[in-house]
């Protein structure tokens, strides 16, 4: 099975590469040829990763091979975790990149060439995963430029989704594992949803459970949503080994049936559903089957609240894609 990773040298893959290494992650017993992919600047510092890699000794993995661009990377590719991309922050041509807008362009011309490689050059079952943001609509950058919809495109929300399901542990004093059908809509930025009106915690609504809407609304939601610039403010960086873990078992929930009753999360390009508008990718419920089909929980009951917030994040996602639209 080949496993193509961009960004490889990064912080978040760092701790990812070991987390896909660990047994059981795919539901196949073949061996793990990792391609790994970055700029030509970071070759050499991915050169030492690889040799901690080796060092490592994995059961699971039967070759590593490295990549400074990413149409070799990607041909015969089963799975793509697309983690590289131009962060907010970063002094290009002399300019620092604050806007939202040139965020996208530049990042859009990554995808752009990502998305027609893997179209051209992977399996015509492979899995895309992009975790560098801004997730969603690089997503449809790469999605749109494919030329090839039998592959499964999605951005990763799971990470919005675990740190959701840790607040409302920590609140309820239950288990993460005790939480069933906690679903993030829309997008991977502060104006994502988590959605607890529909959430079960050992068989009974989590909302009826905590019995406080001015809490969910003045505090948990504000926490999730805001949760990255938290972590960067106490850390001086941004999440990584936390974003990795999300990334690992978005690939997991993705290779295995969903646990029943339950569902995991993701963005995918959107038919409409929950009164998302089509054409843009955004966060839903979604269940695997185990065999690389997923699908959209449909039977979400969204308060007049709740679909007010659904309101905001699409309208961002619409504000994005306008933003790009000469690159889809």
């Amino acid at each position: 099975m080949k496993v193509v990773i961009t960004g490889a040298a990064g912080q978040i893959s760092y701790s990812l590469i070991p987390f896909l290494c660990e047994k059981g992650i795919f539901n196949s017993e073949e061996k793990l040829d990792l391609a790994l992919v970055e700029i030509p600047g970071a070759m050499e510092r991915l050169d030492g990763f690889v040799k901690e890699l080796e060092d490592s000794a994995y059961s699971t993995v039967n070759t590593i091979s490295t990549y400074d661009n990413i149409q070799d990377a990607v041909v015969d590719a089963d799975w793509c975790l697309l983690v590289g991309s131009i962060p907010r922050g970063i002094v290009l041509n002399g300019k620092e990149i604050k806007e939202r807008s040139d965020l996208l362009k530049i990042n859009g011309g990554i995808f752009t060439e990502q998305g027609k490689a893997i179209g051209e050059k992977a399996k015509d079952n492979c899995k895309v995963l992009v975790v560098g943001n801004p997730a969603n609509t690089n997503a449809l950058i790469g999605y749109s430029n494919s030329s090839n919809k039998d592959h499964l495109w999605m951005a990763m929300t799971m990470l919005d989704g675990l740190r959701a399901k840790a607040q409302l542990s920590q609140k309820l004093n239950c288990h993460v594992d005790d939480i069933y059908r906690l679903a993030i809509f829309g997008n991977h930025s502060p104006t994502m949803f988590p959605d607890l009106e529909n959430t079960n915690v050992n068989g009974k609504n989590a909302y009826e459970l905590i019995n406080d809407h001015a809490w969910v609304k003045n505090e948990y939601l504000p926490r999730i949503q805001q949760r990255g610039a938290e972590i960067i403010k106490a850390r001086g960086a941004s999440s990584a080994s936390s974003a990795a873990r999300a990334a690992c078992d978005t690939v997991k929930a993705v290779e295995h049936p969903t646990r029943s009753g339950d569902v995991f999360n993701a963005a995918i390009l959107s038919d409409g559903s929950y009164g998302i508008p089509e054409g843009i990718f955004s966060g839903f419920p979604l269940i695997s089957d185990g065999s690389g089909n997923i699908e959209i929980v449909r039977d979400f009951n969204l308060s007049d609240f709740a679909k007010s917030k659904l309101e905001i994040t699409a309208n961002e996602l619409l504000e994005e894609r306008d933003l790009v639209q000469e690159l889809i």
